[in-house]
């Protein structure tokens, strides 16, 4: 499968955003799809995850309450909307693809990547 994320941009704190990850030349509800960040010297963290089973999503405690995932299997994009939004959640933006039923935190555990969105958040 290939992705293609999209949506970054720049915003002020308090802001939201909506990110989209699209798949394509696979059979895209076959995937476990999630999102990663990574930051101005720091390494590349998991962020929220949608299992291909449909089960509830998972979300890293710095995100929780404040960005949610969802899917549209029908047109196999994956959408990260973002709110209420920090300027520590300045990174970039990787959508990233697994065939997992479960909800890796690794990005070893991912085979296939989007190129990356910016997301910068003015203070």
């Amino acid at each position: 499968v290939q992705l293609q994320a999209s949506g970054g941009g720049l915003v002020q704190a308090g802001g939201s955003l909506r990110l989209s990850c699209r798949g394509s030349g696979d059979n895209f509800s076959s995937f476990t799809v999630s999102w990663f960040r990574q930051g101005p010297g720091k390494e590349r963290e998991w962020v929220v995850g949608a299992s291909k089973s449909g089960r509830g999503p998972s979300y890293a405690d710095s995100v929780k309450g404040r960005f949610t995932i969802s899917r549209d299997n029908l047109q196999n994009t994956v959408y990260l909307e973002m709110n209420n939004l920090r300027p520590e959640d300045t990174a970039v933006y990787y959508c990233a693809a697994n065939r997992a039923l479960y909800i890796g935190l690794l990005a070893s555990q991912y085979p296939y990547w989007g190129q990356g969105t910016q997301v910068t958040v003015s203070s």
